[in-house]
């Protein structure tokens, strides 16, 4: 098995842009494989993506958007859940939107995959007792 080099990155892209094949292009030009983790453009074509993206062509890839125009940030954090602090209240996993937080059952008890944490940070803002924590 060969290690692929593995990213994942915040985009921030404008309106003039919205339109173009980016994604595409990472995946064709550039050989990368991309996950696309979370995505949003709203009624401005204004939007936004976290994405991972594998390959040996990463740091081209990127280079690649932003000449493009758009605006690259890398996820060097993550989130946290403290457990001594959270009570299991569940307010986190209705609008956890990748379901890294979720409720086991029959315990009912609150849990977090960090592997499916996609560093929205929604969670952080809702946490009644700040048990979930950013971490950089």
């Amino acid at each position: 098995m060969v290690f692929m080099p593995s990213k994942k990155i915040f985009l921030r892209f404008g309106k003039d842009i919205a339109d173009r094949p980016i994604i595409y292009r990472l995946a064709r030009d550039y050989d990368l494989v991309i996950n696309i983790l979370k995505a949003n453009v709203d009624q401005n074509k204004e939007g936004t993506m976290v994405l991972e993206i594998t390959g040996d062509q990463c740091d081209l890839g990127l280079e690649y958007l932003i000449s493009q125009g758009v605006k690259v940030t890398p996820l060097a954090e993550e989130v946290f859940r403290n457990e001594d602090k959270c009570t299991s209240c569940g307010a986190c996993t209705a609008i956890c939107p990748s379901g890294a937080l979720y409720v086991e059952r029959p315990s009912m008890e609150v849990k977090f995959d960090s592997d499916k944490c996609i560093v929205c940070q929604i969670c952080v803002k809702v946490c009644p007792v700040n048990a979930m924590e950013v971490r950089f």
